[in-house]
């Protein structure tokens, strides 16, 4: 058995393909069966079925898949220690932001940190709190950076920064008179509200849940999108609550307004999130330096 034919079979799990496989790794298919073969046969057991023309992962393919991901990372970050202590190594950090951080936050960051540090190379991905954080689990990235609540006990998460989340209204909406509004006003507006499985949504519903309110509130649109969203409310088909970083545009050129909710403030951690690493690599040690 070599390393490589347990990239292969990772990758073929990941993608569900051999032939996809194939083309990533700019090898023929038969070269990635027999690779699976080889493995196969070590192990004494099949690792893929063929059903309807499907490729299924069996049991013991499962069972071998988490082994066979850490015993890579192992070797990749072998080597990268090695070049490092060379004196060898091309420094690279793959970052995974949630939406929010993503768009918002992090091009100024990125910005700012390739500026101090030009040696180092940036990959950075945008997705929702639970795909970045499934990532970091399955070692696609480095680091997360996520506003939604982490769970998972198997990560090391440290708060980097806060958010405010506020109400926000277009220009021509009747509160243009109010400094603030009572709480239980939101329940005669129509919410637009981010996806079910949005961090800043779950925030949100907590906040609103504690008040008695949520209930009372029409959930009248759902958006997967923060810029979508806001072109709602601007256009008059709702009221939102979002982050403060997200509609900063917005309400210094008057697009929307924000209204003060009476003795409520609703705010949010931003999280570092990473998993524990025998060796940590330069890179991500200078990334989360700067980020803190």
């Amino acid at each position: 058995m070599n390393i490589d034919s347990l990239k292969t079979f990772c990758l073929v799990v990941d993608e569900g393909s051999i032939s996809q496989a194939a083309r990533l790794s700019f090898v023929s298919q038969p070269a990635v069966t027999r690779q699976i073969r080889q493995l196969e046969n070590l192990y004494g057991t099949l690792l893929f079925d063929r059903t309807e023309g499907k490729l299924i992962v069996t049991e013991t393919g499962k069972m071998l898949y988490p082994f066979a991901k850490a015993i890579i990372n192992d070797f990749n970050r072998s080597k990268e220690v090695i070049l490092q202590a060379t004196g060898e190594y091309n420094s690279n950090i793959r970052v995974g932001a949630s939406l929010t951080i993503g768009e918002f936050l992090l091009p100024n960051l990125l910005g700012r940190f390739k500026k101090l540090t030009p040696e180092i190379n940036v990959t950075l991905t945008i997705k929702n709190t639970p795909s970045v954080l499934e990532d970091l689990a399955n070692d696609v990235i480095d680091i997360g950076l996520v506003e939604g609540i982490v769970e998972d006990k198997k990560f090391t998460v440290t708060k980097f920064a806060d958010d405010e989340l506020i109400l926000v209204y277009p220009a021509d909406h009747p509160w243009g008179e109010k400094s603030e509004i009572d709480i239980n006003e939101l329940a005669n507006e129509r919410m637009i509200w981010r996806e079910s499985i949005s961090g800043t949504r779950l925030i949100i519903e907590n906040a609103l849940k504690e008040h008695g309110v949520l209930d009372k509130i029409e959930n009248y649109m759902e958006i997967g999108s923060t810029q979508a969203i806001k072109s709602a409310v601007e256009s008059g088909l709702g009221v939102s609550i979002l982050s403060r970083l997200t509609v900063a545009r917005e309400l210094e050129l008057g697009f929307l307004k924000e209204m003060k909710i009476s003795g409520i403030n609703i705010k949010r951690s931003l999280w570092l999130v990473k998993k524990p690493q025998r060796f940590n690599r330069n890179s991500v040690t200078s990334f989360v330096e700067f980020i803190k």
